[in-house]
């Protein structure tokens, strides 16, 4: 199990109830989607999976280790967080400083950290982005050098809000293969998205959100089929469910649906 929450339940200093008696298992290697309308809860669960918003009621377990303020920084250790605006991790004076910056948190030295980003830079094939100014990035380079400072870092867990909103198709199928890699490495990733066909395709576990509840949770084609489900909580069903959801096996992309036919 990569992630486990009890009973959990967090309201905002206004007095909003953002998400409430939540309880959830997060498999690991898995690649698990949270689903549901703006302001269902998604991204204060998400907050909660490496102790960027610390329990209030109930419990985050973290790949056997409690969430509190104790543990917060071995917590962030194994799980990774990717904001959906990349400018809230984005703020220092170059790509290579930003990068390198929760390494050099931890207390690792000078050499070891420009290894580390070195390595990274190259993997992603970004080293010509080192000296930008994040400031000067388009979107798209700013969520793939986002995703460098957490990869940097060597989490088993990323955790991602909304990792690909705002992308144009060339650097979502880029995005994309960052993560694929990570995944093929037997690593869990968490997300959020609006993107249900994309969801229901790469998706293999969901769960559904609707006003800080969770109402549901299973694998992609169960969910994505599960007709009173989806319209609880406000979701369209994806186009490969809707017309083909009758089908045994159920495809769960374009090119699965044109071998059917």
């Amino acid at each position: 199990m990569a992630v486990l929450i009890e009973n959990l339940s967090y309201t905002y200093p206004d007095g909003r109830n953002a998400i409430k008696n939540i309880n959830a298992h997060f498999e690991k290697g898995k690649k698990t989607a949270v689903v549901g309308l703006n302001g269902s809860g998604k991204s204060t669960l998400l907050y909660h999976l490496n102790g960027t918003i610390l329990p209030q009621m109930g419990r985050v377990n973290i790949l056997g280790e409690e969430v509190s303020k104790k543990t917060l920084n071995s917590v962030r250790k194994k799980s990774g967080f990717l904001f959906d605006y990349p400018d809230h991790q984005l703020f220092l004076t170059s790509v290579y400083e930003d990068i390198g910056f929760g390494l050099k948190n931890l207390g690792m030295g000078r050499g070891e950290v420009e290894a580390a980003v070195d390595r990274i830079l190259k993997k992603l094939n970004i080293e010509h982005l080192k000296d930008y100014s994040p400031y000067q990035l388009s979107l798209g380079q700013k969520k793939i050098c986002a995703i460098a400072g957490v990869l940097v870092m060597e989490p088993e867990i990323i955790v991602c809000d909304e990792p690909f909103s705002g992308l144009d198709s060339k650097v979502k199928a880029a995005f994309k293969a960052i993560l694929d890699d990570f995944s093929k490495e037997g690593k869990t990733i968490i997300f959020s998205t609006h993107d249900q066909d994309f969801c229901y395709e790469w998706a293999d576990n969901v769960y559904v959100m609707n006003e800080g509840e969770l109402i549901a949770g299973g694998d992609a084609v169960s969910i994505f089929n599960n007709a009173e489900v989806l319209q609880r909580a406000g979701i369209v069903m994806p186009k490969l469910a809707r017309l083909f959801g009758h089908k045994n096996p159920v495809p769960r992309s374009v090119e699965d649906a044109l071998n059917l036919l």
